[in-house]
């Protein structure tokens, strides 16, 4: 997911900025033009958009950072961060998310999030290429 936003967005003109931990962050991602960061606060408030990408626990065999509640402090969207944000900063995330890590009930239902939006379209998004694509396929044969 972060690598096909990184090379959309930068197509796009956008000034993109990867922040994770260093065992979440892909050394590779240094050879596409984005910033990366291992402190949120410091780039919080430059950020005109967070999209946040959930933690896929299911994916993971070993422990990538010493422990969930260390993640939400150090690198979740919560109500104080917001404070310190960009008053109309926007709030994404591809969903599903973990509510209580990467970011607050009150920020994933807060009035700077577009995150019910941006599931319903990424879902009918796929669905047009499906489509498209199933189209195209069922001519060749």
């Amino acid at each position: 997911m972060a690598r096909s936003n990184i090379h959309g967005l930068t197509k796009l003109g956008a000034k993109v900025i990867l922040c994770g931990p260093p065992t979440l962050v892909p050394p590779e991602v240094r050879q596409f033009d984005v910033e990366v960061a291992h402190d949120l606060d410091r780039i919080l408030p430059r950020c005109d958009v967070i999209n946040l990408l959930r933690v896929q626990f299911e994916r993971q065999r070993s422990a990538f950072f010493p422990s969930v509640g260390e993640y939400a402090h150090l690198f979740g969207m919560t109500g104080e961060r917001m404070a310190r944000a960009k008053p109309d900063v926007l709030i994404l995330a591809p969903g599903p998310i973990n509510r209580g890590i990467e970011l607050t009930p009150d920020v994933a239902d807060g009035p700077n999030s577009a995150i019910l939006e941006q599931v319903e379209n990424g879902l009918a998004v796929r669905m047009a290429v499906l489509s498209a694509v199933c189209s195209t396929g069922s001519r060749r044969l």
